[in-house]
């Protein structure tokens, strides 16, 4: 592992790898600094525990943290300007039951800085594109780190030429074209009230960062109902799970058989030369019932056989397409 000469150089080796977390995570004798990029983790370099205290009060400073506390959950951001770009430093704090203290980094890039994503299968993309013309609920789903987001504002390009409003928690990409509304909870501005707000701007496409709880649910729902295009994100594990998320959150069954045009879990695959590309499990709405996904609790068939062709197509390894089978 690297030998590390300060703290700054671990932050741009990270944003030149365009890794989306940083983690220091304490171990018996010493600290371990480990890179997420591409779907994959990856030890980056060990640290004494004196250097990665060390390491982890900078941030804690830079990011209005209480330096002193390092026990209890602490969060914090800072915006870090590289020679190359301007980056978003999201922080996570807690200490261990030893008092030892972990943080973990988040890194959020410019909208100038997102290449557009790849594609093992450019034709669900534009399939994607397709249906926004239909409005309804767009939903994307995967685990952290899957590009869900990256997605979503890959979408609104192509759409500039419309009225445009974002609710987030946070703000995690800036867009100087659209409407973007950032929940404040100790200023009373929740997700359903700034929903709320948004609506009576009538816009042509409305984001929501994420569908988390039953009013978010209602709100994006009554937002495709009366026209909208609704795109956001669901914590879910595969496509079918979206449709029961929906449903435990209060959604009506009825409602969401009108509104909601597709559903799409997605993964960011590395083929064999590292090179990282996303694949689409969707599910196409208008070709189905909802009932029939309310039981279902697996991947589809076509993503069996599109990792099954990128296999044998000698893309990905065997190890790969082990890994991504169920989602």
């Amino acid at each position: 592992m690297k030998k590390v000469q300060n703290v700054i150089e671990i932050l741009n080796d990270a944003i030149q790898e365009k890794c989306s977390d940083i983690y220091f995570l304490p171990r018996e004798d010493d600290y371990v600094v480990r890179f997420y990029a591409g779907g994959m983790y990856y030890d980056y370099a060990l640290l004494s525990q004196q250097r990665a205290i060390e390491y982890i009060n900078f941030f804690k400073f830079k990011a209005d943290m209480n330096i002193s506390e390092n026990r209890r959950p602490q969060l914090g951001s800072w915006e870090y300007v590289s020679q190359t770009c301007k980056v978003n430093c999201r922080f996570s704090s807690v200490g261990n039951f030893l008092g030892k203290e972990s943080l973990v980094i988040r890194l959020i890039y410019g909208i100038v800085n997102i290449t557009n994503q790849r594609y093992y299968e450019p034709l669900q993309w534009e399939k994607i594109v397709h249906t926004c013309l239909r409005r309804g609920l767009i939903l994307f789903c995967g685990p952290t780190g899957s590009g869900k987001t990256t997605s979503m504002y890959e979408l609104v390009k192509c759409f500039y030429d419309q009225q445009i409003l974002c609710v987030e928690d946070p703000v995690e990409i800036y867009l100087p074209e659209v409407l973007q509304l950032q929940v404040n909870q100790q200023a009373g501005m929740t997700y359903d009230e700034l929903i709320k707000v948004a609506l009576r701007h009538h816009p042509d496409i409305f984001v929501i960062g994420e569908i988390r709880d039953s009013q978010t649910a209602d709100a994006a729902v009554k937002a495709a109902l009366s026209g909208h295009l609704v795109l956001s994100t669901v914590h879910a594990l595969h496509p079918a799970g979206v449709i029961n998320r929906l449903l435990n959150l209060g959604v009506n069954l009825h409602e969401l058989n009108q509104v909601l045009r597709q559903v799409n879990y997605q993964r960011l695959i590395p083929n064999v030369h590292k090179e990282v590309k996303v694949l689409f499990d969707q599910l196409n709405i208008h070709d189905f019932s909802l009932e029939q996904f309310v039981t279902d609790n697996s991947m589809t068939e076509r993503w069996r056989k599109s990792l099954e062709n990128l296999r044998n197509q000698g893309e990905i390894s065997e190890k790969t397409y082990q890994k991504y089978l169920y989602g």
